[in-house]
């Protein structure tokens, strides 16, 4: 599934309302990707992004350009797997842009792409690998994992 991508003049209403296209995954939903014409990748110039969380905070005739977000620069598409997932986390982000050299934007990589790629194969089929796997939340918390204090 694409990204939800947008232009700047595009309004706060216009993004929720691609927010709630039931075929987008949470993790892509939860970011909007403002770019120049052409909107379909690879687009116009990548402008920034609006996260969900911000945009129900703003009135619906809100114009995305003036609450984007310019200062995630996103990804290039030589990206190692570590360095997607360090850039996730780094950020706590659910989705991050692949911008190519001429700043347009090719795609996202969601964290359920890295986590898919970190995985074993059939890990949402394979029962018996995670009743091998379970972890014992008494055990977590009398070492501390629970408290903060490791």
């Amino acid at each position: 599934t694409e990204p939800i991508i947008l232009s700047a003049d595009s309004t706060v209403a216009d993004a929720l309302a691609a927010v709630r296209q039931s075929e987008i995954s949470p993790a892509l939903a939860s970011q909007i990707f403002i770019c120049r014409q052409p909107l379909e990748t690879p687009t116009g110039r990548f402008i920034g992004m609006a996260h969900y969380q911000r945009l129900l905070r703003e009135p619906p005739s809100t114009l995305l350009g003036s609450i984007v977000d310019t200062d995630t620069q996103g990804l290039n598409p030589d990206a190692t797997l570590n360095e997607v997932s360090s850039y996730l986390a780094s950020y706590n982000l659910l989705s991050v842009p692949v911008i190519d050299a001429n700043d347009r934007l090719l795609g996202a990589v969601t964290v359920d792409d890295v986590l898919d790629h970190l995985l074993p194969e059939n890990w949402r089929h394979d029962h018996r690998e995670t009743s091998r796997t379970q972890v014992d939340i008494a055990q977590l918390e009398k070492e501390g994992v629970h408290n903060g204090t490791q």
